[in-house]
């Protein structure tokens, strides 16, 4: 029974590490989206109309999950700190490009609203360090990056309406939406072979979202262009 027994986490723990691993490698592709933005933002020496506050959204999000997956705040949840803190180096490098070509206005309120940033971050950090019963601790943080991560993942519900609206899939570039999905289903499984409410709720709610851009994709492939110039969040504000 031992032996069945340990055979048994042994496998789950192994389901889990592959997933988590899967994650990362999927992750990548959702960080590495803003490439050609950036890339048009260099050869103008200019922000144009792009918006660098995504960027500023989505740091904060991957501060908040970085830090929930330090062994100070949960455990066996290395695999959320690694991806987690990548995602955190890329947006950083995005804003310190977006800050380097952007007019004088926008500078300023980049750079206040990175500070902002930095110091709710800090402030969690060090709130959460004071609170001496851990499974506490763990809860409040993870409620707390759980929200943040969800209004991440919830944010291609503006992109839903206006495929829906236009029935063009323009400004939902297929690769993007897959990578998303394909993230979110990856540590869902990880969250659920980790019994880890505060990972697989949330990138549950990304799998689904993912699974209907997927779908609206499909549909609406044939009355829309298959691709956009630039990422999906980019070109979606460049409309609004």
């Amino acid at each position: 029974m031992i032996g069945l027994y340990s055979l048994s986490v042994s496998v789950i723990t192994i389901c889990k590490d592959a997933a988590g691993a899967a994650g990362n490698i999927f992750a990548i592709g959702l960080f590495v989206s803003p490439i050609p933005t950036f890339r048009r933002i260099i050869r103008n020496q200019s922000t144009e109309q792009f918006s660098g506050l995504p960027y500023i959204y989505a740091l904060l999000n991957c501060l908040l999950c970085t830090w929930y997956g330090t062994p100070l705040i949960s455990s066996n949840n290395m695999l959320v700190m690694t991806v987690n803190f990548t995602g955190a180096l890329f947006q950083l490098a995005y804003i310190v490009l977006y800050v380097t070509y952007a007019d004088k206005q926008k500078k300023m309120m980049m750079l206040g609203l990175l500070s902002a940033v930095l110091a709710i971050f800090a402030i969690i950090v060090v709130t959460s360090l004071h609170i001496p019963d851990a499974d506490l601790r763990r809860d409040i943080v993870g409620i707390i990056s759980g929200v943040s991560l969800i209004s991440m993942l919830a944010s291609p519900l503006l992109i839903i309406n206006l495929v829906i609206r236009t029935k063009s899939v323009e400004f939902m570039p297929f690769y993007l939406s897959l990578s998303m999905f394909l993230m979110s289903a990856s540590f869902t499984l990880y969250g659920s072979f980790n019994d880890d409410i505060f990972i697989y709720v949330p990138n549950g709610i990304g799998t689904i979202l993912g699974i209907t851009q997927l779908v609206l994709y499909c549909h609406y492939k044939r009355t829309g262009s298959e691709s956009s110039k630039e990422p999906l969040i980019e070109s979606y504000e460049e409309t609004t």
